[in-house]
């Protein structure tokens, strides 16, 4: 079988090609081998080329949710169920729905059918911070949202606060079916439930509303349209919603599987990002399902559970952050594994290691796979990857190649002089992945998005990297200030911000340091007003205030009281003496 045959989705008269940039250089061509330069996108919905997945292959498991399988056929029929629903429920072509659940069948058959009569999908964090909350959804202008009945609570507390949004609440058993559906409550503890008179509908009533409607629900949508809308601090620090087309998505779908040159229609993919997150939903699940591949739904993760999931499920491709590939390497029961069944193993969210790398290597080919882990970089910009390591090639630091009509071009910072081959400046990244624009946002959008000399709009990531001259490219380091903990993306400002916000506080910074699990952690220097004594009643109270505010992964993890900040000799707050220090104080630990 020719991979790159596109096999489910023929190319129409509408398609779309992307020719390369003028004055671009393309070295990697050669490089890349069997992988074309140039692809044919649909130009058409994201359900669209789902729907000609399962009318291909219609027998095909869509998705495994603890072991009850849906076949492509049964979930294109969900999906409209719910696509009826919500035109049932007064939804048009246009609005906004937003999604705050983990991965689950209900939180992927409502993303599709959103799709299917034109709404547009804005996806949130179920962990994020009440005020949090209340932008993502107001912000968005959502007129209803889909949440788990144990996040039910957060929302009665923000209820009166949200501009005209029914509350959609989904169980998790839902998504599950005959004796699993009756044992699995058993397994839990603490469930909120909801009051007899919480305004609220229930998923069972939500999709018994759709099955009497009889108008049209079917509404077609053009690749340039504006589908999915998710969230990430950008180039900035402040978060903001990233308006992503279907174009986005069937691009990234297209080229990740092209590039991946490992996929297999009736395969499985273990999908533990989650659906709020640009890899998650982007490869995870849309890359997946766009090439015929069971995707096997994960709402929670720990590294035991993972090993489990590995035996017990064989997938051949997993996903994931370095800091699941770095647990599953301390677990035991790891060591028993058989992975000979893995053709595809991708880390993204973070830098790897060239250490990691290593050690991830070789407990591959230890237990059975000779594969490698195949390093991507991208940012929720351009959804999620547009460059990874081919398959059987691997240059030491590098974080691979361009993805086929994706093209990086390496500037000096703050201008559009691209710089010679080895020399670090700013990546910059045209394609058709690449991003609509920031929500409600012109300001910074212009600033991530500039048209060059060539005439291509080129997205300016803030980071900062080289390329070679065969085309691999090479991350050196952020130029905006961010901390990553577990693959989540936190940015200081936003964390001191908040502290700052806290009665008793005077001033805050937040550094990362450096965590043998997490890679880093969030750690607060905190200057309290005169007068204020410190004490860890008073820690605790500002950890509350800040867990009503910020998700979880952003909290920080150790606060320290300080009588004064370092300065720079402009006044501000000297970041980098405080973790100059935190790694002295690592090292002398090591040594002890």
């Amino acid at each position: 079988m020719n991979l790159f045959d596109d096999l489910f989705h023929p190319v129409t008269e509408d398609s779309v090609s992307f020719p390369i940039p003028e004055h671009v250089h393309t070295p990697w061509f050669s490089s890349a081998g069997e992988i074309p330069v140039n692809l044919n996108y649909y130009n058409g919905s994201m359900v669209e080329t789902i729907e000609a997945t399962a009318k291909a292959r219609p027998n095909i498991c869509a998705y495994n949710f603890y072991g009850n399988k849906v076949s492509f056929a049964e979930f294109i029929h969900q999906i409209h169920d719910a696509a009826k629903a919500l035109c049932a429920q007064g939804i048009k072509p246009g609005d906004r729905v937003t999604i705050c659940m983990p991965n689950t069948p209900q939180a992927i058959i409502l993303f599709y059918a959103i799709n299917r009569m034109g709404a547009v999908a804005n996806m949130i964090h179920p962990l994020s911070g009440e005020e949090e909350l209340v932008h993502y959804i107001n912000d968005s202008e959502s007129v209803m949202c889909l949440t788990l009945l144990q996040f039910y609570p957060k929302f009665a507390n923000i209820r009166d606060r949200l501009n005209h949004t029914r509350l959609l609440i989904c169980d998790i058993t839902d998504g599950l079916s005959g004796v699993k559906k009756l044992l699995f409550p058993l397994t839990r503890k603490n469930v909120a439930k909801l009051p007899k008179d919480a305004d609220v509908l229930l998923w069972k009533d939500f999709i018994k509303s759709g099955k009497g409607f009889e108008g049209e629900y079917i509404h077609p949508t053009k690749g340039s349209d504006i589908a999915v809308i998710l969230y990430s601090g950008g180039t900035t620090g402040t978060n903001k919603g990233i308006l992503l087309s279907n174009l986005n998505f069937n691009a990234l779908a297209l080229q990740t599987g092209t590039a991946g040159n490992c996929i297999t229609p009736g395969d499985s993919c273990l999908s533990i990002m989650p659906i709020f997150h640009g890899f998650g939903l982007g490869v995870c699940i849309h890359t997946m399902l766009y090439w015929g591949i069971t995707t096997i739904l994960v709402p929670q993760f720990n590294p035991k559970s993972y090993c489990k999931m590995l035996d017990q499920f064989h997938p051949n491709y997993i996903a994931g952050v370095p800091t699941l590939f770095d647990a599953l390497l301390r677990m035991e029961d790891a060591q028993k594994l058989d992975l000979s069944q893995l053709k595809g193993i991708f880390s993204g969210g973070d830098s790897l290691s060239i250490e990691l790398k290593s050690k991830v290597d070789n407990f591959l080919h230890e237990h059975g796979s000779p594969e490698q882990v195949r390093e991507g970089f991208g940012m929720t910009e351009s959804v999620a990857a547009c460059c990874l390591t081919p398959r059987f090639t691997y240059k030491e630091g590098s974080i691979g190649l361009p993805f086929p009509d994706t093209y990086f071009k390496i500037c000096t910072p703050a201008s559009h002089d691209e710089v010679p081959y080895g020399t670090i400046g700013e990546i910059c990244i045209c394609g058709p992945t690449v991003m609509q624009g920031y929500m409600n946002n012109p300001k910074e959008t212009a600033q991530a998005l500039q048209l060059h000399e060539d005439g291509q709009i080129w997205l300016h990531t803030g980071d900062l990297g080289t390329m070679d001259e065969d085309g691999f490219v090479y991350f050196k380091q952020r130029l905006k200030r961010m901390i990553i903990t577990s693959g989540y993306n936190v940015y200081p400002s936003q964390v001191e911000n908040i502290i700052d916000a806290h009665e008793d506080v005077l001033m805050s910074t937040v550094i990362g340091v450096k965590d043998s699990h997490k890679m880093q952690l969030v750690k607060a220097f905190i200057v309290l007003k005169p007068g204020i004594e410190p004490s860890d009643a008073l820690k605790a109270d500002i950890l509350k205030h800040c867990s009503m505010r910020l998700p979880k992964y952003a909290l920080p993890r150790e606060m320290e009281f300080r009588t004064e900040l370092p300065k720079t000799l402009v006044g501000k707050v000297a970041f980098t003496i405080l973790e100059k220090e935190e790694e002295e104080k690592a090292l002398a630990a090591q040594e002890n």
